[in-house]
């Protein structure tokens, strides 16, 4: 549902939106930081007394070393270290870059390992809705596939899956544009439990991992729609709370065009995937199969050496940013959904 949900952007789904938001998070995304310096959205943050250290000039030679490099140069070292070769070059320089500066920092002890180790797991979602070739304004967007792909961030693998339908009720007839775009049948939400139903096993599923409890999580979304128009929707619709665990989340396309300086516009799902080096895989709008090709954006940014870190909330109904000096934190326990008084 990547291109229609861009297409939603426009429309009036009655969530309270900050009319600027946008345009904020398209500039965040094309911020270039010195070469040397850590970009703040990739990696931690120490004081700024840590910058005198001598490995700091060593990377920003590196740095400029690598930006001089050709493609072929860069492949052929990237070989030779063993890395991945895929991806155009721009991706291949900050691989080579990230890669550097791990065994630079971990040779001086200021930091360790060359993954996420904040988030134990991270749970990508991509939901389906109902739609309309040509959405009217007041048209309500229902959910009706609820997929989950849980990611390790240590061993950098997807380790299970979640995925039901959803049966809709303000409008329990899909359209043919619908059925097209999401290959989800008549039959499948016909036959599908309502969404507070759905959200309970979903709310089990996570619970059965420890997800919470013994294991810190967040979630990430392929943009902000999913949490802030459809989730919330969706909660107004089946007149249940806005589950807390689902209200801050990795949006990886913030997180991609800060982490590859890359604008906006080259943070769609089929171009993330094709500037990594990477083919889709499965039936495009399948939100079990969207998620998958999301997750493996997740894996390969997390080998080439991004922190993955919450960047987007929801407060009172409003999207709003989480800034990268917010204190990390992960996803509460889920617990089951709450109606609304």
């Amino acid at each position: 549902m990547d291109e229609h949900k861009e297409n939603l952007l426009g429309k009036n789904v009655n969530v309270k939106m900050a009319a600027t938001l946008e345009d904020e998070q398209v500039k965040s995304c094309v911020r270039i930081w010195p070469a040397g310096e850590p970009d703040p959205q990739s990696s931690p943050s120490p004081s700024s007394s840590d910058f005198s250290d001598p490995v700091y000039k060593e990377i920003a030679l590196a740095n400029g070393h690598i930006n001089r490099m050709t493609k072929d140069e860069l492949r052929s070292k990237l070989a030779e270290l063993k890395l991945d070769t895929r991806g155009v070059k721009d991706v291949m320089k900050k691989r080579l870059k990230s890669h550097f500066k791990k065994q630079k920092l971990m040779q001086s002890a200021a930091a360790g390992g060359t993954t996420d180790t904040f988030y134990d797991y991270i749970c990508v979602v991509d939901f389906e809705a109902t739609c309309e070739e040509d959405n009217p304004s007041d048209f309500h967007h229902e959910i009706i596939e609820f997929p989950m792909v849980l990611v390790n961030t240590h061993t950098l693998e997807i380790v299970d899956t979640f995925q039901e339908y959803v049966k809709p009720e303000v409008n329990p007839q899909l359209s043919d544009f619908c059925v097209k775009l999401t290959g989800i049948t008549q039959t499948m939400v016909d036959e599908a439990d309502t969404f507070p139903v759905v959200l309970q096993r979903v709310v089990a599923w996570l619970q059965e991992r420890e997800l919470g409890t013994k294991y810190k999580y967040a979630m990430l979304t392929d943009g902000s729609w999913d949490m802030s128009k459809f989730l919330n929707i969706q909660c107004r619709i089946s007149r249940i709370r806005y589950p807390p665990f689902a209200k801050k989340w990795i949006n990886i396309r913030k997180s991609y065009g800060n982490f590859y300086k890359v604008p906006r516009t080259q943070t769609k799902l089929s171009t993330m995937l094709d500037k990594l080096g990477l083919k889709y895989e499965g039936r495009p709008h399948s939100g079990l199969d969207d998620s998958r090709n999301i997750a493996r954006i997740a894996l390969r940014m997390l080998q080439d050496g991004c922190q993955l870190r919450a960047n987007e909330r929801m407060h009172a109904g409003q999207l709003l940013s989480v800034p990268s000096s917010a204190p990390l934190e992960g996803a509460p326990p889920p617990l089951n959904p709450r109606t609304r008084d």
